[in-house]
C-alpha cells in the first residue's frame, strides 16, 4: 500500500482502514513517519518508511505481500515513481493484482496530447509503462476529486465571503467523485482483484451537471443561498489561485483543470462506484453538508 500517509482526501489512508477493518493484513509506505504513519499503526498496520523511487525501499515493500496499490500525491517525480515500481514488482514476480490510481483525464489523451498539465501527462505516461509491465494491472481513474481545492479551500473563501462559487467553469459540466468513495473502489478490488485485473475503472460523482447545479447544491447542504459565478480564467489564476501558497506543479496542475473544465473536458458520468461497492457515490450536497464548518466563516 503506497501513498497511505497523503494525497488529496487521503484515499490511502482510507483504503488502509478499510482493509484493516475487514481483517485483512496491510502493509502502508509512508515518506515520514510523522503522526499519519502513526495514525496507521493505530489502525494495525505495518509502517514501512520509504520512497517510492528507490528500489531498495520498494523491493522492501513488496517483500511477502501478494497485491499492491500504487497511489502517489501530486509530484514531479510520480513517473519515476511508477516505473521504479513496475520494474521492482516484475522482478519479485510475486504480485497477483497491481491497482493503480490515475485520473480519468488519461482516457481522453493519447501520445501526442498537449493540452493536459504536465501531472495529468505523467499520469497517462505511467500507464503506458505498468501496461507494458506485463504485470496484473487495475486501473483506477477517478474524475476530479470532490476534496479538491477547487470545491474544498478555493469555493469556501468565496462561499464565507459572498454566498458565491467564483470559478472559471464557464457553462462546463462536472461530476467530482469523494476521495472516500474512491477509497471503497480500490478496497473492494484489493479484497478479491479476480475479475477486476487489466480492466480500467472509471470514477465519477452520481451526476454530470453545469456549476449552477453545484452551487444548488452547496445551498441546499448549507441552509442558505449559494450561488455561481462564472470568472475570467486569467483573472482567477492571477487574483486566485496563484496567492494560495500552491507549489508551481501543483498551481499548474489546478490550473489545467480549471480550463478543461471551461472546454466541458469534465462532462462524465458511471456507475461504476455503484456497481462494484454496491453503495452509490456520495452527492455533492452529501459531501458538503459533512464539511458545513469548512464553508462557514
Amino acid at each position: 500500500m503506497t501513498g497511505a500517509g497523503g494525497g488529496v482526501g487521503g484515499v490511502g489512508r482510507t483504503v488502509v482502514k478499510l482493509l484493516r477493518e475487514r481483517g485483512l493484513a496491510v502493509r502502508a509506505v509512508v515518506h515520514h513517519d510523522d503522526d499519519r504513519a502513526d495514525a496507521l499503526r493505530a489502525l494495525g498496520a505495518q509502517v514501512v518508511v520509504g520512497d517510492l523511487t528507490r528500489p531498495s525501499d520498494v523491493a522492501q515493500a513488496l517483500d511477502g505481500t501478494r497485491r499492491m496499490f500504487f497511489s502517489m500525491s501530486v509530484s514531479l517525480s510520480y513517473l519515476e515513481a511508477a516505473a521504479t515500481v513496475a520494474t521492482v514488482a516484475r522482478a519479485v514476480g510475486t504480485i497477483d493484482a497491481l491497482v493503480a490510481i490515475s485520473q480519468m483525464t488519461v482516457s481522453q489523451m493519447d501520445a501526442v496530447s498537449t493540452e493536459e498539465s504536465h501531472q495529468q501527462r505523467l499520469h497517462w505516461l505511467s500507464e503506458q509503462v505498468l501496461d507494458w509491465s506485463a504485470l496484473p494491472v487495475v486501473h483506477i481513474r477517478p474524475t476530479i476529486f470532490l476534496d479538491n481545492p477547487l470545491f474544498t479551500t478555493l469555493a469556501a473563501r468565496s462561499i464565507a465571503d459572498s454566498g458565491t462559487i467564483r470559478l472559471p467553469f464557464g457553462t462546463g459540466r462536472t461530476s467530482p467523485v469523494a476521495a472516500d468513495d474512491v477509497a471503497r473502489v480500490v478496497a473492494t478490488v484489493l479484497e478479491d482483484p479476480r475479475s477486476h485485473v487489466g480492466r480500467v475503472h472509471e470514477l465519477t460523482g452520481p451526476r454530470s451537471q453545469e456549476m449552477t447545479g453545484v452551487a444548488e447544491e452547496y445551498a441546499r447542504a448549507l441552509g442558505r443561498p449559494v450561488s455561481y459565478v462564472d470568472v475570467p480564467l486569467d483573472r482567477w489564476v492571477e487574483q486566485v489561485l496563484s496567492r494560495s501558497g500552491l507549489e508551481p506543479h501543483l498551481e499548474e496542475h489546478i490550473a489545467t483543470m480549471a480550463r478543461l473544465h471551461r472546454q466541458n473536458r469534465y462532462d462524465r458520468s458511471t456507475r461504476t462506484v455503484e456497481l462494484i461497492t454496491g453503495q452509490p457515490a456520495q452527492t455533492i450536497e452529501e459531501f458538503v453538508a459533512q464539511r458545513t464548518d469548512l464553508f462557514t466563516r
